[in-house]
């Protein structure tokens, strides 16, 4: 029998050493479908329920095993569906290949059923490479590319293929005019800056007194030199989200979150360095960072295209991070200010004070804070967690201390709901033998989550470790926007658009096979962690959640507390009124930490 073009598509991922693509069926893919009942499901097909979930679950893979993530889905809708979560992918530079159908060629330009015109569609998403196979010939060279600028560049790329075109038996393109051969793999490669811009940077970083460091997922790789080179400066350690686990959480000279999702101590570090050193990470939030003019600063970036971005940094440095600090290291000077890293670890240290107060805060009928802080101590020493975009975002932040060989991913700059469950999945195929732990809100959950239960207990069976233990912070409201348009418009609660049902989240976990905890008291929250991470299978924990307590960001003003809390007070439908109730009261537990105008209670407090 000979080799159809399907057949080749499978041969060579295979030979990329792929191992699973999450897809669905359709029709536009079935010549593909068959190649793999041909090949004994190699790579394995793991069928999600919804396309953006197959994109999702490539994007978690890809984020937790360091590989390329390869999701596949049919023509028209299906290519459409996988647009969010491969953004998703593109946004936090992850590399991602997406193999989708098309209509028959013969069709094409006809307006056809489900004819989308899938090369101006994928223009932006794939934008660095994104082919149409048209003939045989062409199909190991486009595959090839895609993977290797996919790898090469940490970014998502396409390649579509016409139903016909699968069908068609494979020829290899020949040693002839317009034809391009094509060869497999990919050398490791660590990029390093020149010498002389290395001096430069430690020129730079040798002047200052008041050192800050922040790190991103780049500086993953390079813990140990992180942590050598914030020693040898005296400097303190802020975290971009993307960045959580590429050091220590439990290092006193790390601060943790920065941004809108960040720590108090990450705030102050950066609002009083007078030296900023940034590591593999494209921090959005330039409001955040020193003001212009009050820290000379340097960058480490392996990408030159984010390069030079949120800052007005004086030495851009292009080049792997590991490589680079190992370089820099010898050419830098002892710290000068002792006070500094001193003044930076009781600062970190008085926020985990902080932090455990606000989790001892009485709440109607469980404070979400409690839920996330309960479960740092708990934290298998291998587990790999992801976090919903949401207030559950918040709480992984600023309570879960990542060290170790812990991981922790969440959709750092698309910041779109509904990626907590796939992205726990795909961290499963890539590493069966560890437990997943997924944050989400009620929101996500109902959005997204639920279906992919449905995905879980059909693939958890092969999993050596079969934990998963998907943690739903219900609160019955779409919370972060709440609380955002109390603080930022002033208004109380939409109930049209914030109010969400009450979805008996453990009951249906139970009815698919799962394992399913309601948890209504403070009581009970860690003996249900306890209990969802000794099952035999995955578990969802149902925590009934006070939507009052608010997600108050690092740099809140107590005016804009105020803003929050006269918003609330102007609802008038029974659902405010459960906000409302002992709202005052939380507001002042929460208040250290933040600062307002002098004349106001609080504002003196020095946490």
């Amino acid at each position: 029998m000979s080799m159809k073009v399907s057949d080749h598509i499978l041969e060579r991922l295979r030979e990329w050493g792929v191992e699973h693509v999450f897809a669905y069926p359709g029709d536009g893919i079935n010549g593909l479908l068959a190649a793999w009942g041909r090949a004994d499901d190699h790579p394995r097909f793991v069928q999600a329920r919804h396309e953006e979930m197959a994109a999702f679950e490539a994007v978690g893979y890809a984020k937790f095993s360091g590989r390329v993530g390869v999701c596949a889905a049919t023509s028209g809708p299906g290519a459409i569906h996988l647009l969010n979560g491969l953004y998703d992918a593109k946004l936090d530079h992850v590399p991602v290949v997406a193999i989708v159908g098309q209509t028959d060629r013969s069709a094409m330009g006809g307006s056809y059923q489900q004819e989308v015109d899938l090369l101006s569609l994928y223009k932006d998403v794939a934008s660095d490479f994104c082919e149409m196979v048209t003939v045989p010939e062409q199909l190991p060279n486009v595959l090839d590319r895609a993977m290797r600028t996919a790898r090469a560049r940490r970014s998502v790329t396409a390649v579509i293929v016409p139903a016909d075109v699968q069908e068609l038996d494979y020829s290899p393109p020949a040693h002839a005019f317009k034809m391009v051969p094509s060869s497999m793999g990919m050398s490791q490669y660590a990029p390093v800056p020149a010498d002389a811009d290395l001096a430069r940077a430690a020129e730079v970083l040798n002047a200052g007194e008041k050192v800050a460091i922040l790190v991103g997922q780049g500086a993953r790789g390079a813990r140990q030199e992180v942590m050598a080179v914030a020693d040898r400066l005296g400097a303190g350690v802020a975290k971009a989200l993307l960045g959580k686990d590429a050091l220590d959480d439990d290092l006193p000279y790390v601060t943790g979150s920065i941004g809108l999702l960040g720590t108090r101590p990450s705030y102050e570090l950066m609002t009083e360095c007078d030296t900023l050193l940034v590591i593999g990470s494209s921090f959005p939030y330039s409001q955040f960072l020193p003001e212009f003019g009050q820290a000379r600063a340097v960058q480490i970036d392996i990408d030159p295209h984010m390069v030079g971005l949120r800052y007005p940094f004086e030495v851009n440095l292009v080049g792997d991070a590991r490589e680079t600090l190992t370089r820099l290291l010898p050419l830098l000077d002892a710290a000068k200010n002792a006070k500094w890293r001193e003044k930076v670890e009781k600062g970190a240290a008085r926020w985990q004070e902080v932090m455990q107060r606000r989790a001892a805060v009485d709440a109607d009928p469980v404070n979400p804070e409690y839920v996330v802080h309960a479960l740092d101590d708990l934290l298998p020493e291998n587990v790999i967690l992801s976090a919903d975009s949401g207030s559950a975002a918040d709480w992984y932040a600023r309570h879960l201390r990542l060290r170790g060989a812990m991981r922790g991913s969440l959709s750092g700059t698309l910041a779109t709901m509904g990626p907590g469950v796939p992205y726990a999945i795909g961290a499963k195929f890539a590493h069966g033998d560890r437990p997943a732990i997924a944050l989400v809100g009620d929101g996500a959950m109902q959005m997204n989550g639920l279906a992919e239960l449905i995905t879980i207990a059909k693939y958890y069976r092969e999993w050596e470790d079969p934990r998963l233990v998907v943690a739903v912070l219900n609160n019955r409201d779409l919370n972060q926007v709440t609380w955002e348009m109390r603080a930022m418009q002033g208004a109380p609660q939409f109930e049209a658009s914030q109010s969400i049902p009450d979805v008996a989240y453990a009951d249906v976990a139970r009815l698919f096979g799962l394992e399913g905890i309601r948890v209504e008291k403070p009581g009970d929250v860690v003996g249900a962690w306890q209990a969802a991470l000794a099952a035999d299978r995955p578990c969802v924990l149902d925590f009934v959640t006070d939507p009052a307590v608010p997600p108050i960001p690092p740099h809140a003003t107590l005016d804009q507390i105020e803003a929050a809390a006269l918003s609330v007070l102007k609802g008038d439908s029974d659902r405010d009124g459960m906000v409302r109730q002992g709202f005052k009261a939380k507001v002042q537990e929460f208040l250290p930490g933040h600062r307002g105008r002098a004349d106001r209670p609080g504002a003196q407090d020095g946490t």
